[in-house]
């Protein structure tokens, strides 16, 4: 199975350690079962100011607000018709392990960069039009309801569920499996030159390298669509042709790979961004996340647009 890891320090200047497990072809063995489950929000909140680490007594209390206040099971207000209930989430029961307030950890303010004015003008396109035309068709709504992206696959950003991960290598590639959509990504390791501009992917087109004792792996290509690659966590994401992804799997201990993906898409923000997060052993195994099947959301969405509609013209 699958992780992506590389005993090594951290990113912060540490000498990385040469006692790593390794492949009887010599890599460091990051085969494993992994999930990146965290209640640490994608963003730091704004009453917590500068402040860019819990202490140990904080991180707990955040914990339990977090738990209660995404608990699905809590009453619904009015006009909230709801989702599924608490049993089918998957937010893990703490923070991540560095206690870091929020996964972006560049820009310093935890904060996703500002857009570029062309990019603000048009998520505003988009919001206006979202606006009038809710659901017109299914092309009106967001990649992860059509199920066909997650924010779980190129960067690996947590989803409220199926946030785990299992990876398998040989000596030329790395192959991660994604729970969520059941995507699987296969990293070339051998050098290989990235596919043509006009060859795009939804996962994109990765190739992997080894520094020291970290799996460096840069993506392009990805596929663009104006409804957001950037999954629950960030739904106001947009990104177009120019995205890159550079993502960093350092192991920092026998149970824990931190994760660290850096975001460049120089016509959409003013500025690439970091996020930083735990990839923690799990026992497994994973299963198939058969996103529409028998799944009747997308039909009940555009019906009840449809409705309403109706009673408009009454």
């Amino acid at each position: 199975m699958l992780g992506l890891m590389a005993f090594a320090a951290v990113a912060s200047g540490r000498a990385q350690s040469t006692d790593v497990p390794r492949l009887p072809w010599g890599h460091p063995d990051l085969e494993g079962t992994w999930t990146n489950a965290t209640l640490t929000q994608l963003q730091r909140p704004a009453e917590l100011g500068t402040k860019t680490h819990f202490t140990p007594e904080e991180a707990a209390a955040f914990a339990r607000q977090r738990l209660e206040q995404t608990n699905a099971d809590r009453p619904a207000r009015p006009g909230d018709v709801g989702a599924y209930n608490d049993a089918f989430f998957e937010r893990g029961s703490g923070g991540v392990k560095s206690r870091r307030t929020s996964l972006v950890i560049d820009p310093s303010d935890g904060r996703i960069p500002p857009l570029t004015p062309e990019a603000q003008r048009k998520v505003e396109a988009r919001q206006q039009h979202e606006a009038a035309s809710p659901a017109d068709g299914p092309e009106d709504r967001w990649l992860t309801e059509r199920c066909i992206l997650f924010g779980a696959t190129v960067p690996m950003l947590p989803e409220p569920y199926n946030n785990n991960y299992a990876n398998i290598q040989t000596p030329d590639y790395v192959i991660i499996r994604v729970e969520m959509n059941h995507d699987t990504r296969v990293i070339p390791l051998a050098g290989a030159p990235h596919l043509p501009a006009s060859m795009r992917q939804w996962v994109g087109d990765s190739r992997g390298r080894w520094d020291g004792n970290t799996l460096v792996v840069e993506t392009r290509n990805l596929k663009f669509n104006e409804k957001s690659r950037f999954g629950v966590g960030y739904l106001n994401g947009l990104s177009d042709e120019n995205l890159r992804v550079v993502e960093r799997f350092t192991r920092t201990d026998p149970d824990t790979i931190t994760y660290q993906a850096t975001i460049e898409d120089r016509t959409v923000f003013t500025r690439p961004w970091t996020v930083e997060l735990s990839l923690d052993r799990t026992p497994g195994p994973l299963y198939e996340v058969a996103c529409h099947e028998g799944n009747y959301g997308m039909f009940n969405i555009l019906s009840g647009h449809r409705a309403e509609e109706r009673d408009l013209q009454r």
